[in-house]
């Protein structure tokens, strides 16, 4: 009868330690996935401006409401970003 009591112990222990290491694994993920969506915020923030750059020099009197769009666009894909980001904390944390 003590085997039985030490064999479900020592399994306890080896899946405590399989569960750790599937949240350490887990957590990894996500900051391997939130450096890359940050690459991508990056990336696409790079586009808007060189298009706003091309834009403008084909057509200087509407540089005031390109630069508005511009501006939109830059919001709109760093909030991206940070949702990708609160997203990931969400999970990690929760």
């Amino acid at each position: 009868m003590p085997t039985q009591d030490f064999t479900s112990l020592r399994h306890y222990f080896i899946y405590s330690d399989i569960i750790k290491i599937i949240k350490l694994c887990s957590s990894l993920l996500l900051v391997i996935q939130d450096f890359l969506n940050f690459i991508g915020a990056g990336i696409g923030i790079g586009l808007i401006f060189a298009a706003l750059l091309a834009g403008v020099a084909r057509n200087p009197p509407q540089k005031e409401e390109l630069f508005r769009y511009a501006i939109l666009g830059f919001a709109l894909t760093e909030a991206i970003a940070l949702f990708s980001l609160m997203i990931g904390f969400l999970v990690l944390f929760a």
